[in-house]
């Protein structure tokens, strides 16, 4: 494994241990990165205007879209850390 992935998969565990839980916008981020790192680019079918939760995670995901898996790990981390620092 990879030090990178190695890092990113800590950032995840401490994802889910932060101190206060982040804003929608960030965890939209949080979420769109991590789909990026993990699954690439977002090949889903669009959802529809009536779930605008998941409208709003399929944007946050597709704007990241042509993002290397490695370089959404590193943003990840990097978001992950900052937030902890908060």
């Amino acid at each position: 494994m990879s030090d990178l992935k190695a890092r990113f998969e800590e950032a995840v565990a401490n994802s889910k241990t932060l101190s206060s839980r982040p804003d929608n916008v960030t965890l939209l981020r949080i979420y769109a990165l991590y789909k990026q790192a993990s699954q690439g680019d977002n090949e889903e079918a669009k959802p529809g205007f009536s779930d605008l939760v998941a409208r709003a995670k399929w944007d946050a995901w597709k704007k990241l879209e042509d993002t290397s898996a490695d370089d959404a790990m590193q943003q990840y981390i990097d978001l992950i850390e900052e937030l902890r620092q908060a």
